[in-house]
């Protein structure tokens, strides 16, 4: 098994994405997760650049970080000495083991960017470089644009990299920083720089304004290269940078290369999606491997193919990743879909003809509707249980009142009132709330506590409203869905009406019933 060296940039070059601004906290957050996951380089930043990124680097030494902390740079400016470059002086000031300097190997940039001569370039790096090097420093030498000088002077492209190599550099990047070569354009360059070069430590970096970043990575390391530089989920410039949440399954699980410790694999989702909180994006549901729908299944003959054999319809083992298989249900369910999500939710309904019949025509009804189900598990749970004459209500509503007064100094109350028939007695509760919604939640649980305690320990974690039918503008139907928590688990619900209020309620008073019930183990 080789081992590939995996340079995480997401504080760096992940944080150059549009909307991402990362606080020097959140990066000292990422850094340790990162480090537990196991990736090799983690590049925190350009020290030279900005007050916040000398910042974390003073305070990442307090971190104890196994993987090796790197600072990002640039060759020393032209005209000026190495050793008083202010920004190589900064990398070195740092305090860290690693620099990773990027240099023209592009002749064009060399002119147009630089403005200055292909010579002076050359000196640039070898410079730079030796200078790093004489601090004791390890060096990667990220040769920006590297495949378009390849394409365009490969002579000159060569040089820079044996001119980096020349002044000491112990691993050269190749960067395809553009983002604009297919997968035969980085092998064509990697096989014939690799071949010229013999035994040199090469890596990969990759843009993904064709789509293609990851592919030219895996293509890049098959061709010999050792290191794959890249974020995580993929954060990055213009169209993103290559993500390793793609990259490090794709070769530890399906080429056999190590690039993290075998038992940390399974970490891989949960480090995607505490990124996403951090960077405060909603994360992206049909990400391979990571995503919550890279394992859900909705068609009822895969379903009923994933019965006999899960390869059917999946690539790898959901675990293997930590990710989970999800099966949804709705109008397009088959018997299989009925009866897998029954036994994921516990429920005995076997494969009786009738009962799954029933309750996918219950489905198809409800969907028609308006309601849907696939992030609503605990109505679906309850739907089931009413399909098949099998649910015993904790309560039952006899009326609620909402009310939202502003006054004149522009202070909004919301205040909710609800009756309700609890084991054969009326409680009549009143409470206020942030919104008529949470007024609602607040007087539910303030009648159901004293009955029923364990409601406690419910919260809500997130509410959604999408509209179902727009065309009826302001008459239009809303579905909501509630995702609810104890400290154990999460569930979904789901109601839908004309009246956002009255399909809050649904949602609601759906997740106590379905805490209710499991509470109870009926």
């Amino acid at each position: 098994m080789k081992n590939i060296l995996i340079f995480d940039t997401t504080l760096r070059d992940g944080s150059q994405g549009a909307g991402i601004s990362f606080t020097v906290e959140d990066k000292l957050k990422i850094a340790k997760a990162l480090n537990a996951f196991g990736v090799a380089y983690i590049e925190g930043g350009w020290p030279g650049s900005n007050p916040k990124d000398e910042l974390f680097f003073r305070q990442a030494k307090k971190l104890r970080l196994s993987s090796k902390l790197t600072a990002f740079g640039s060759t020393r400016r032209k005209g000026v000495k190495a050793s008083d470059d202010c920004s190589l002086k900064t990398i070195v000031a740092s305090g860290v083991p690693v620099a990773c300097i990027f240099g023209k190997s592009w002749d064009l940039h060399v002119k147009y960017a630089l403005k200055t001569s292909n010579e002076e370039n050359l000196k640039m790096i070898s410079e730079s470089v030796a200078f790093l090097k004489s601090k004791k420093m390890e060096v990667v030498f990220d040769a920006e644009h590297f495949f378009d000088g390849y394409k365009n002077n490969k002579k000159y492209a060569f040089e820079a990299v044996e001119t980096a190599l020349n002044a000491g550099a112990d691993i050269i990047c190749l960067c395809e920083t553009n983002g604009g070569m297919l997968p035969s354009d980085i092998q064509n360059a990697v096989r014939e720089t690799l071949k010229t070069f013999g035994d040199v430590k090469f890596g990969i970096h990759t843009h993904n304004d064709s789509g293609c970043a990851v592919a030219n990575s895996i293509t890049a390391v098959e061709e010999g290269c050792v290191m794959v530089q890249g974020t995580v989920n993929g954060l990055g410039e213009r169209c993103g940078n290559a993500n390793l949440c793609s990259i490090i399954p794709g070769l530890q699980l399906k080429r056999n290369y190590k690039c993290v410790p075998a038992k940390n694999m399974q970490k891989l989702t949960e480090l995607s999606r505490y990124v996403d909180e951090i960077a405060n994006l909603i994360p992206n549901d049909s990400k391979p491997y990571v995503g919550r729908n890279a394992f859900a299944h909705k068609a009822g003959i895969h379903v009923s193919a994933m019965e006999r054999s899960s390869e059917t319809y999946e690539h790898i083992n959901p675990k293997f990743v930590g990710n989970e298989r999800r099966i949804l249900v709705s109008d397009l369910s088959g018997k299989s879909n009925v009866v897998s999500k029954a036994n994921e939710l516990a429920m005995a309904i076997g494969g009786a003809p009738e009962q799954v019949k029933k309750v996918i025509e219950t489905v198809k009804d409800m969907e028609n509707k308006g309601y849907q189900y696939e992030d609503a598990d605990a109505s679906f749970f309850l739907l089931t249980k009413k399909a098949l004459e099998s649910f015993k209500p904790f309560f039952s509503l006899k009326g609620y009142r909402v009310s939202v007064e502003k006054d004149t100094a522009g202070n909004i109350v919301s205040e909710a009132t609800v009756k309700l028939d609890i084991k054969g007695k009326e409680e009549h509760t009143v409470a206020e709330g942030e919104g008529p919604v949470n007024a609602l939640d607040n007087c539910l649980r303030k009648a159901l506590v004293k009955y029923f305690p364990e409601i406690k320990s419910v919260v809500l974690t997130d509410f959604k409203v999408r509209v179902v039918n727009s065309d009826a503008n302001t008459a239009a139907k809303v579905r909501v869905l509630i995702e609810s928590s104890d400290s154990s688990k999460s569930w979904g619900t789901v109601g839908v009406n004309e009246n956002i209020i009255d399909a809050s309620w649904q949602a609601l008073s759906d997740s106590v019933e379905y805490k209710l019930i499991k509470s109870k183990k009926i």
